[in-house]
């Protein structure tokens, strides 16, 4: 009998992270100089649109695109952690020891990393032709694993016999000029338009329904139970819908999968959390069971103004002025911060959303965000169905 392999622990879904962040290229190929004025014009040409990052090292060189701060700061006399608020942007010095693991919170909530790939590695690699670095590249060979454009500078007649032999398929990838910044960053952008995670649905039909004295999913307004109901508007604009519950043993039968939390106790912040943990490469539009009169032109509203560089898109609520958590599209980068509140002892998504980088847009209709969880509450909304 073979013997059975321990699993030490417990196999999780990982997101398509890269070295820094989820989208990520390396420039490599050419003098650092040049590698970081790319850079900066690929950025000014999609920062408008997009939330872009820049890795580098300090050269301290004598290279005149490159400067080297020299002045001294708390660091220099013996100080672990330096935070300065710059006005027009915060930066913090630390003497931490940084790895792949830490880059990624940072990096977290960024559209694009550019990568100066003479230093750092990347997922994805963007390789320039240029003489005067060929013999060095022919050296990096191994950190070029994923080409996606390759650039030629002026002084660059021909690939590289060396290239050639390390990309078999080097005929399939595009070639510009390295001086075409409009064209390099159409590509880059549409790559990122390629990479836009997927939309899931999840009804969240777990809640203990207290206030209400029955199960508010099972509630028939349309027909149907409210679930079923609101799952078939999710199915009608997303990729796949999921009915969240806090256990599936003792649920009815139904069209749709059951999603059982793994973040117990901490309700829809749970339910939330725990579709993360089962596809964290997906963006999830998440409604509760308990809104009756929500529709199909109102949450498709809210698709089409869908903000992927955000970390939600979420309506105001028409009581309050706050965000509705429960009626939102929370993105894969809202996962790390969500586990960030829970570690700091908060469970609210309401909390999440008012404290992050989100987009809120106003519903077309405010009535139909209306919830309903009292029996009064229940009688008024069905008399508003039937009219």
């Amino acid at each position: 009998m073979a013997e059975k392999k321990h699993q030490k622990h417990t196999k999780l879904s990982k997101p398509n992270y890269g070295f820094f962040g989820r989208n990520e290229w390396a420039i490599i190929g050419t003098p650092c100089g040049n590698i970081q004025q790319l850079a900066y014009k690929i950025t000014q040409k999609l920062a408008e649109k997009y939330q872009v990052s820049y890795v580098d090292a300090d050269h301290k060189s004598t290279d005149d695109a490159l400067t080297a701060t020299t002045k001294e700061n708390a660091m220099d006399f013996g100080a672990n952690l330096v935070y300065t608020d710059k006005i027009n942007f915060h930066r913090f010095d630390t003497k931490a020891n940084f790895d792949t693991y830490q880059f990624r919170q940072y990096f977290n909530e960024t559209d694009l990393v550019l990568v100066n790939g003479n230093h750092f590695t990347a997922k994805k690699q963007i390789v320039v032709i240029d003489p005067k670095k060929e013999e060095s590249l022919s050296r990096k060979l191994d950190r070029l694993t994923n080409v996606g454009l390759i650039l030629m500078t002026e002084a660059a007649t021909e690939i590289p016999t060396f290239l050639k032999e390390h990309l078999p398929n080097i005929e399939e990838i595009p070639t510009y000029p390295f001086s075409r910044i409009s064209r390099i960053a159409a590509f880059i952008e549409k790559d990122l338009v390629a990479n836009i995670p997927p939309l899931y649905g999840l009804v969240l039909a777990g809640g203990k329904s207290q206030r209400m004295g029955k199960d508010k999913g099972q509630i028939d307004y349309h027909g149907k139970p409210q679930r079923e109901f609101m799952a078939d508007i999710l199915n009608e604009i997303c990729d796949e819908t999921f009915l969240s519950v806090r256990s599936s043993k003792n649920e009815a039968a139904t069209d749709y999968p059951f999603l059982e939390d793994t973040f117990y106790d901490l309700g829809p912040f749970g339910a939330i959390a725990s579709a993360f943990r089962h596809r964290p490469n997906a963006a999830w539009l998440v409604i509760a069971c308990d809104l009756p009169l929500l529709d199909l032109e109102t949450l498709d509203f809210l698709v089409k103004n869908r903000n992927p560089s955000a970390i939600a898109t979420a309506f105001n609520s028409p009581v309050n002025e706050f965000p509705e958590p429960l009626i939102s599209i929370w993105e894969p980068s809202s996962y790390p911060i969500l586990l960030q509140f829970l570690a700091q002892g908060f469970s609210c998504p309401r909390k999440v959303l008012i404290n992050s980088a989100v987009k809120l847009v106003d519903a077309p209709d405010g009535q139909k965000l209306m919830n309903v969880n009292r029996p009064e509450e229940l009688m008024e909304v069905m008399k508003l169905i039937k009219e």
